[in-house]
């Protein structure tokens, strides 16, 4: 990976500099309003907080944090609006990252409502997919299912039989509405509600991305 800006910083520096209550918000939630603000040019606070899933006193303190990190710009006229280095962080995530798609239940997933998103060119820090359910479960998910591009087949880490072998339909899904590439990653977010697998996707490919940048720092 070249040297772009490492979009993780950041977070760490909110996560981890603060002072005053515990924050109600995670890693997950920071970039997620990146990203939703990216999207949306310019978005208000109330619309905020309910994209994200997050109460508006969790949501003013994350823009005031984001806002210190020059990030965004917060008027009453304008609304919560990306800067430029705001938008940097935000092309590094679209560029990076594609979904969610809805999945339906099947043998290869682990809940009643399953999300998948892709994580372009990450196959090479994909162990056994591990990290990403840790990941999935930590924002509250039942889990998450890793799989991996490589030489034109999907297959999941570690298993060497068809995984898809009563699972075709999610196949022919994943590969049509994704159209992955060579060492791209799909990771699908399970959890008893549809918001929180999600959620539980977004933080397992965040949490990839993130490994792809440090190992390539």
């Amino acid at each position: 990976m070249s040297t772009q800006t490492d979009p993780f910083k950041f977070v760490e520096k909110i996560l981890t500099t603060r002072t005053g209550p515990s924050l109600t918000f995670m890693e997950v939630h920071v970039l997620e309003a990146i990203e939703i603000m990216g999207k949306e040019e310019s978005i208000g606070r109330i619309k905020l907080s309910k994209e994200l899933g997050l109460g508006e006193g969790a949501v003013r303190t994350l823009l005031k944090h984001l806002k210190k990190q020059g990030l965004v710009t917060v008027t009453p006229k304008l609304g919560c609006k990306l800067t430029k280095n705001g938008r940097k962080i935000y092309e590094i995530i679209k560029s990076k990252i594609a979904g969610p798609l809805e999945i339906p239940k099947t043998s290869i997933t682990l809940g009643i409502y399953n999300m998948g998103v892709l994580v372009r060119k990450a196959a090479n820090v994909v162990g056994y997919g591990l990290e990403q359910r840790d990941a999935a479960i930590k924002v509250g998910a039942s889990g998450a299912t890793t799989l991996v591009y490589k030489n034109s087949l999907l297959t999941m880490p570690g298993i060497e039989e068809n995984c898809f072998k009563d699972a075709l339909n999610v196949k022919e899904m994943l590969i049509s509405n994704f159209s992955p590439q060579e060492d791209d990653v799909i990771i699908i977010g399970s959890a008893d509600d549809k918001a929180t697998a999600k959620l539980g996707a977004k933080a397992a490919a965040f949490e990839t991305l993130k490994m792809l940048y440090r190992k390539s720092s």
